[in-house]
Parts: C-alpha cells; sequence; structure tokens
C-alpha cells in the first residue's frame, strides 16, 4: 500500500490528489486514508512518525512521490457577534478552538456553550464552514494539554511564581 511518512506545510503543489478532512480528522499520526484525483479515488496510509496537526492546504507526501493536498471540509460551527474581546476570554477559558477574525469568531456547534455566550449577549448563528481555529501560541498546529510550550512559565505541573495565579473554573 502506498504511505505517507511526512508533510509538506502550506505545499505549494502540483497536486496529485486531495483529501477532505474535518476538525478532529486533520490531527492523526496513523491512518488509513481515500483522496479523490483526477482519476477517481485512491487509498494511502499515513504513518507519521507523531500525532499531528494538519492544517487546509497542507500535503501529504507519498511514498511513490505524489502530494495530496489537504482540505479542511466544512462542519457545523457557531459563527458569533456581539463584544468580541469578552466572548473570547470566555471560550478560551474553557479552552475551546476558536478562529479569531475582525468581526466575529467561530466555533464548534456546543450546545452548553451556546446557551453561556447567549447570556453574555452573543449573538449566534450556525452555520457549516470549513474550521481553521486559531494555532498555539509557540507554533504551529494545536495546543495540547495545558502547557503553554517550552516557555511555560506557570504550567499546571508546577507551583505559580510568587504573585501569578492560574486558577480558573473548568464548566461542564
Amino acid at each position: 500500500m502506498i504511505t505517507a511518512t511526512s508533510i509538506v506545510r502550506n505545499a505549494p503543489g502540483p497536486f496529485q490528489g486531495e483529501v477532505s478532512l474535518d476538525y478532529e480528522g486533520r490531527l492523526l499520526r496513523r491512518k488509513k486514508l481515500s483522496c479523490t484525483t483526477d482519476f477517481g479515488c485512491a487509498d494511502f496510509l499515513v504513518d507519521l512518525p507523531e500525532t499531528t496537526s494538519l492544517e487546509d492546504g497542507d500535503a501529504f507526501e507519498l511514498s511513490d512521490g505524489r502530494q495530496v493536498v489537504v482540505r479542511a471540509r466544512p462542519e457545523p460551527v457557531m459563527v458569533i457577534r456581539g463584544h468580541l474581546a469578552r466572548l473570547a476570554w470566555h471560550i478560551g477559558n474553557r479552552h475551546t478552538p476558536c478562529r479569531i477574525e475582525a468581526d466575529r469568531l467561530i466555533i464548534r456547534q456546543d450546545h452548553v456553550l451556546e446557551a453561556m455566550l447567549r447570556k453574555l449577549g452573543a449573538e449566534i448563528c450556525h452555520k457549516d464552514l470549513p474550521f481553521r481555529p486559531e494555532g498555539g501560541a509557540y507554533g504551529h498546529g494545536r495546543t495540547f494539554g495545558h502547557s503553554h510550550g517550552p516557555l511555560d512559565e506557570h504550567a499546571h505541573d508546577q507551583p505559580p511564581a510568587e504573585g501569578h495565579s492560574h486558577s480558573h473554573h473548568h464548566l461542564a
């Protein structure tokens, strides 16, 4: 079987195939995928050295030399408008992936978060859009757990620095 063992970030092409993955599907290490090509469909095995977060426009480098581009598949999201700084703070406090734009926030649909945001005055509409949230502050992709990266001075597994509290509440 043809395999993909590496990723080309923000690949320029040309591409010999395309695979459409939702947000969860773009976090992978080992998985069989099918891509669309000019000649139909082709299967390949992704076998990366570690779990990797893929972005729209990244490409799998296949063992036969072809490149298959990753596209962010539309999925159910909430488009949020209102006092964006306040709403973004509450979304971030719940460690929820969020797309931040000049006039709106976009998160995946979640009825609990929707109720909270509406109570905070948010205007919300439901759409199907490719979900491409902000990446981690210290590099490409998602943040894992609650460490803030290698320079983190206040990771949860260490006592906070003097005068620095990192307590917050996590709601179900």
